[in-house]
């Protein structure tokens, strides 16, 4: 299946400075990457653009912070794991934006990469902030969108930036999404659609797609204590949006009707692990 947007390797991007969007949203404990398959899906784009001798720059966010400096949230751990993977150093820049920010990315020569610290510390990311997108559009000449997991969102990194710079997607963006294309095409059954993540309004649209296509679908991750919530069960203090219940129960009664039109199956949890705290 073709993929319908230009990507790094549609354009001349030899000895180009580029601003790369990835998604290192990974789970951290205690300063330890506890996994790592985000960052290692990112490499082939990332390689690509080393070998073409460009100057790379990185730019991610890091769970919540509330455009906040939360040292909790930042991506230094990520940089340390990444030089690892990449075998060559990489610079960690401890801010996004800034004169000290600007220095670092003007002193990078072709052939290496820089990681900016989380985007998310800076208010102007999540509130689409033109001036905060010209910050960071003025490091590089590219912008190549490899954050699958943020490109529906109307952020600084992810819209405001591709009004500014020639904007093309990464190696990582097109697979995920020839594959899903695939999936939702030409399936091959059974087919079962996982959905994690912590919002259900931010999957809604893909959840109503997979109850009518899929043959299966599970909801897992913090959404699937929503769920359990518009199910009447008691969750605690575990993490829930109690504002989606009624899309939850919604859901909830749209998969009950495919259900009794097929041999569909909506999956939540059904066992659990009561705890006073998470270690």
């Amino acid at each position: 299946m073709a993929f319908s947007k230009k990507t790094i390797k549609d354009i001349t991007i030899t000895n180009k400075t580029v601003l790369v969007r990835a998604d290192y949203n990974v789970p951290i404990e205690n300063g330890k990457i506890t996994q790592d398959y985000r960052i290692k899906m990112s490499l082939p784009t990332i390689q690509y653009l080393l070998d073409k001798n460009c100057r790379v720059i990185i730019c991610s966010h890091l769970g919540r912070p509330d455009g906040k400096r939360n040292m909790e949230f930042s991506l230094a751990p990520v940089a340390k794991h990444l030089q690892k993977l990449l075998g060559q150093e990489l610079f960690f820049i401890p801010d996004a934006i800034g004169e000290s920010a600007q220095k670092a990315v003007a002193a990078l020569k072709p052939g290496q990469v820089a990681l900016l610290e989380n985007l998310r510390f800076y208010p102007g990311e999540e509130a689409n902030d033109k001036e905060f997108a010209q910050q960071l559009a003025a490091y590089a000449e590219v912008f190549v969108q490899d954050g699958f997991g943020v490109v529906h969102r109307a952020h600084a990194s992810t819209d405001a930036i591709t009004k500014l710079l020639p904007s093309v997607a990464g190696l990582l963006l097109e697979k995920e999404i020839i594959t899903i294309e695939a999936a939702i095409t030409n399936p091959k059954r059974p087919l079962m659609a996982i959905i994690g993540g912590a919002k259900i309004a931010d999957k809604i649209s893909v959840i109503e797609r997979f109850i009518k296509l899929a043959d299966v679908v599970v909801i897992g991750g913090a959404m699937a204590n929503t769920f359990l919530l518009a199910r009447k069960m008691r969750v605690g203090k575990s993490l829930v949006d109690v504002d989606d219940v009624p899309t939850a129960q919604r859901i909830i009664d749209m998969a009950a009707a495919e259900s009794k039109k097929r041999g569909f199956v909506f999956y939540v949890p059904q066992d659990g692990v009561v705890a006073d705290k998470m270690d």
